[in-house]
Order: C-alpha cells, then sequence, then structure tokens
C-alpha cells in the first residue's frame, strides 16, 4: 500500500473486508451483454447527494455507491475508476491527479497531491540530445514521458483519511463496466481516429482501442477484461499493487522496453523509470491555496499545481473591478488581462515546492495581486509575453525580471465533482496528460501510461529567465489542474467545480468562476458559456460563439488579437442550493455532453 508523506497507510483491515466481499457475489459471466448507459443530461438537482462528470455511466456509478450509504469520497473513486474505463484516453490508473475535499463535520477544506513524479535519474537535461530538445511529438509517444502513477495512490490516500468504504467494493462498478463493455460515442471514435497512428504501432493498444484492426463504430461495445482484471487485482490487494508486485514490473518492462510493433516505423525511446522508483511514489497532503473574493472563500490546488496560485491571482486581481454591470466587452477585457498577468507570474514562480522556493503566499496576497491590477487599463491591451511581478517584494506596476514565453501544454484530462447527504464534497482532477497518453499499453494490464513528464520545460524558454519547471529527480511537473471549492463565510459549500483542458483549465474555472458568482449566470449556463483563455501569449483564444460574435470586433479595437479554438475545457460542478439540495452541472455540449446526477431528483 502506498503512503502519504504525512502519514503511514496498512492496508489489513482493508484487505480482510475486500476479500470477504469479493467472496460473496459470483462474477457476472464476461459475455453478459452490456447495461444501456444512462442518458446524459447536463443538470440535476435532489437529495441525498450528487455526481458529475463527463461519462454517463461514470456518473452512475458514482450516485450507485451513494445509494449504497458511501461518501463524496467514496463516490468519487469509484467514479474515477469508471472514468478509466470509458474515459481511458483521458484518465486512469497509469496517470495522476489532484484530489480537493472539504469535510463538512470539521468545515475545512484538505488537499491530495497525486501528481506523476519523474524518475530518480532525471535531471535537467530529460529531454535534450546533444542539448537539442527531443521533438515533442516524440517525447510524448515514448517511455521518456512517462511518470511514476499517481492515481492509486491517490485514492489510497483519500479512502484512508475520509472515505468509509473499501476500495475493492468501489472498484466494483467499474470492473463490471469493463467486463461488459460500454458504447462508442462520437468523442470515442473521433479520439481513437486522432490516435489511431501511434496505436497502431503498440499492439497492445492496437487490440484494445482498434477491435479487429479498425476504428470502433459508434453505437458498437468496447470491452476490456485485462483491465477488469487489474481492478480485480487491486481491489484484492489493495492500491499498493501496482506500486510493488507484478503489476509494478509490468510497468516497469513496458517503460523501460516498449512494445513496439515490428513494422512500426517511428522511434519510441526508452524511459528509465525502475521498481525502485514505484516503490518510492508517495501521494502528498498539502494546505490548500486560498483567496478570498465577493465575500467568498476560494480554495484551490497549491504548488506543484499552478491552478490554484493562478486562479487565485486572477480573482484577486479582478476583486475590485466590478464584473456584475461591467458591459459583456469590459468584463471579458479584463479577466483576459488579469489571466495575462496570472499565466506571467505562474512561469516565473511555480514550480514543485520540493525542488522550488515557491512564494504561495505572496502569490495568493491581496497586496500582490493590487501590485499587478495597476498594469490593466480599459482602453489599451497588454504585451505578451509579460514580465513577472515579484510576491516577495510587491512594488506597483513593478517587474521581476524580463518575460519569457508561456511554455506548451497538452489540453486533456477530465474532472469529476461529488457531494453527498452529509454535506462533504469532492472536486478531483485526474489525467494521463495527452489526449491518449503516451499511446503505449500496458501489455495484459489494460490500461494507457501517461506522458506527464513532457509537462516539463525541456529547456527554459529563456535562458535569462529561471524556470521552475525543469525536469528533476523526483520531481513533479508543474499541472494547471484546478479542482476548486468555494465556501460561504460560515465555512459551508457553496459550490465546486474544475475542468480538463491543460493550461485552459486555468481559465475555464476562472471564468466559469466569474460567470456564475458576478454575471448571475446559473452554474450550469456559467460551464455552458463560450469560452476566452489567454496564457500570457500574442493571442487570445476565443470559442467559436465568441470568434462570431460583434464582442471580437469591438476588443479587436481595443488592441486584442485573437485565434479560434474550437473547445475549450469541459467542467462540471456541483451547487448547494438554499433550501439544502444539491445541483449538479456538466457540460450542454462539449466534448459529446456531460452527465449530472443526484440520488433523489426534485423539481
Amino acid at each position: 500500500m502506498r503512503r502519504s508523506a504525512a502519514r503511514k497507510v496498512s492496508v489489513v483491515a482493508l484487505a480482510a473486508a475486500v476479500v470477504s466481499i469479493g467472496a460473496a457475489a459470483p462474477p457476472t459471466p464476461p459475455t453478459a451483454p452490456p447495461t444501456t448507459p444512462p442518458a446524459k443530461t447536463p443538470v440535476a438537482v435532489g437529495h441525498g447527494g450528487a455526481v458529475a462528470s463527463v461519462d454517463a455511466d461514470a456518473s452512475a456509478a458514482g450516485i450507485e455507491v451513494l445509494r449504497n450509504g458511501g461518501n463524496a469520497v467514496d463516490a468519487a473513486v469509484a467514479t474515477a475508476a469508471a472514468l478509466g474505463v470509458t474515459e481511458p484516453y483521458s484518465a486512469g490508473i497509469g496517470g495522476g491527479g489532484y484530489f480537493v475535499h472539504y469535510d463538512a463535520r470539521t468545515r475545512t477544506v484538505h488537499t491530495v497531491d497525486g501528481r506523476e513524479t519523474a524518475p530518480r535519474s532525471a535531471d535537467a537535461s530529460l529531454f535534450l540530445e546533444n542539448g537539442t530538445p527531443v521533438p515533442f511529438a516524440e517525447a510524448v509517444t515514448s517511455g521518456l514521458g512517462v511518470g511514476t502513477p499517481g492515481t492509486p495512490a491517490t485514492w489510497d490516500t483519500a479512502l484512508e483519511e475520509w472515505g468509509s468504504r473499501p476500495l475493492g467494493e468501489l472498484l466494483k462498478p467499474a470492473e463490471r463496466l469493463a467486463e461488459h463493455g460500454f458504447t462508442v460515442d462520437d468523442t470515442f471514435r473521433s479520439q481513437t481516429a486522432a490516435n489511431e497512428a501511434r496505436f497502431r504501432d503498440f499492439p497492445a493498444s492496437a487490440e484494445l482501442f482498434l477491435p479487429d484492426g479498425r476504428l470502433p463504430v459508434v453505437g458498437s461495445v468496447i470491452r476490456n477484461p485485462d483491465l477488469a482484471r487489474t481492478y480485480k487485482e487491486l481491489g484484492r490487494k489493495g492500491a499498493g499493487a501496482l506500486y510493488e508486485g507484478a503489476l509494478a514490473r509490468d510497468i516497469v518492462d513496458t517503460v523501460r522496453n516498449p512494445p513496439v510493433d515490428e513494422d512500426a516505423t517511428r522511434v519510441v525511446r526508452p524511459g528509465d523509470l525502475t521498481k525502485h522508483d514505484l516503490r518510492a511514489y508517495e501521494t502528498v497532503r498539502r494546505e490548500p491555496a486560498k483567496v478570498s473574493y465577493r465575500g467568498l472563500n476560494v480554495y484551490g490546488m497549491p504548488p506543484s499545481s499552478s491552478g490554484g496560485t493562478s486562479v487565485g491571482e486572477a480573482l484577486n486581481i479582478l476583486e475590485r473591478t466590478d464584473l456584475a454591470d461591467a458591459s459583456p466587452e469590459r468584463y471579458l477585457h479584463r479577466f483576459i488581462e488579469a489571466s495575462r498577468i496570472a499565466f506571467a507570474d505562474r512561469g516565473r514562480w511555480v514550480g514543485d515546492p520540493a525542488f522550488e522556493d515557491v512564494p504561495t503566499a505572496g502569490l495568493l496576497s491581496q497586496r500582490f495581486a493590487d501590485s499587478r491590477e495597476c498594469l490593466i487599463k480599459d482602453d489599451a491591451v497588454l504585451t505578451s509575453p509579460l514580465a513577472p511581478g515579484d510576491p516577495r517584494r510587491p512594488e506597483r506596476c513593478g517587474s521581476a525580471g524580463a518575460a519569457a514565453p508561456t511554455t506548451y501544454e497538452g489540453e486533456n484530462t477530465t474532472h469529476l465533482t461529488t457531494a453527498d447527504k452529509w454535506g462533504n464534497v469532492v472536486a478531483y482532477t485526474l489525467t494521463i496528460e495527452q489526449t491518449g497518453g503516451s499511446g503505449i499499453t500496458v501489455p495484459g494490464r489494460g490500461f494507457l501510461l501517461n506522458n506527464e513528464l513532457t509537462d516539463f520545460s525541456f529547456r527554459p524558454a529563456d535562458p535569462a529567465v529561471h524556470d521552475p519547471n525543469l525536469p528533476g529527480p523526483g520531481k513533479r511537473p508543474r499541472s494547471s489542474i484546478s479542482p476548486t471549492i468555494v465556501l460561504d463565510h460560515h465555512g459551508r459549500p457553496v459550490l465546486a467545480l474544475g475542468s480538463p483542458g491543460g493550461a485552459t483549465i486555468i481559465t475555464t474555472v476562472l471564468q466559469t468562476l466569474t460567470g456564475h458568482l458576478d454575471r448571475g449566470l446559473p452554474l450550469v449556463d456559467a460551464i455552458a458559456a463560450p469560452r476566452a483563455s489567454q496564457r500570457n501569449q500574442p493571442t487570445t483564444e476565443l470559442e467559436p460563439a465568441l470568434w462570431n460574435s460583434p464582442l471580437r470586433q469591438r476588443l479587436e479595437a481595443v488592441g486584442h488579437e485573437f485565434r479560434l479554438n474550437q473547445e475549450i475545457g469541459a467542467a462540471t460542478g456541483v451547487q448547494r442550493l438554499p433550501d439544502g439540495r444539491w445541483l449538479a452541472a456538466a457540460e450542454k455540449q462539449r466534448r459529446g455532453g456531460g452527465s449530472a446526477m443526484v440520488v433523489r431528483p426534485s423539481r
């Protein structure tokens, strides 16, 4: 079993419980037909708890756990495991993530850093060959980009600290889903098509995701018996089985000797992950990032993620602007400029705090935000790359050295949000990085490995500017993951949300928060609203509805430059209504729409 860095975990009692549960119910034959997936709906209201995710089967797994007496943490683990079946290109036990939990009994927020780590042999030259960066696509599809997975250890830590059910019980819905299969939709087929060439180079990936050598047909069924057996093994032995023993050996062998088809033409570099790297992996319990906004307390994920500090800094910058009564163009202008500034500061200061002196408190201080807010003018646009400020010694409109461009970050992952009848809440974002991760499936195990180490800077964007996100031994690459929980001044939950989307996660969460809290949009409409994303780059990305809007021309007249992005983020959230009911909200259209469910629906 894995250990949290803050606390050692024991599994004897859990293992005994799992064995008895496993013995009580005979396995359903794998030939049993798949159940018809529940219909997707973007909003649900009711009692007893709530789950929101991108997938109806996964949300249903979480609701099943809540109906059987489990809490929000139990439901989050069950939902995440099911997403590993139905959203295997976004998440799974071969990846990692960040877990934010609200404890209703103590009215406190806690976080678990389950980010993947680099091998102990890694250094700043991990992605350099003869001083030149490895081509990004070659780094992605390789063993070189695979970090030590953190997802099973995250489940372990969360269940030990706040869960009420053993892991084996919580994996049962996902295990059934893997055995019996799920129905292919347009999103799954299109994501498979985008990865088809990569998958064909790895026999285990081709066999799983390209049945009979072809793209899966919409409406067909995908089964994953290897993953069902892997989940069964984790349920029987505990999450630690991924970090020691046969499964750990299979992961290490796959990374160090990628099983490439004999006819493949691409270069697939091996990685240097070892059994020691897996044995040594630990999650980290961290104090959440926290800011006050409009009389509410906003909690997020601190470094190694940049999500909590960047969302928090941008909210602090926007605190002094009346966004509720602002015109649409002034609102978007201020939102874009606050995002630009937060990303400039993120690039200079945020990395793994075990390796970098990250001034988290300074980045989250209102004093620092005020020193940066003065840069924003209503009749002009800031120029990117923008120089960072210095949160250690804030100076009005001051900077701390030269500007550096924002480095590239992939745009995938998945997010889920859960709540229970006791008032506990979880916002959990998990990932294998790029859509399809490394493209490499562990043979006989049914899951893809991540390419998370490509979130490191391959080399500094500017040699004259310190880059806190270079690789290092056991280091966590910087993330933009932003699971967020908002409490009122009494410490009671108001809402929780998060999103996939790489670096666009930060702007998605920020825009959804301000859309709901400032602009008064219902949560489901704030999630659905057309998005903009500025990440300290010369151009701001716009979704089609904004791209084709008169707002674009009015903002261009001020000096903004834009480019089109067909889809930004895919958020989910839950909200506590004044009458005590839960509202679950998900996407209406992005990624085929999301799935919001409650235990006992009401009108």
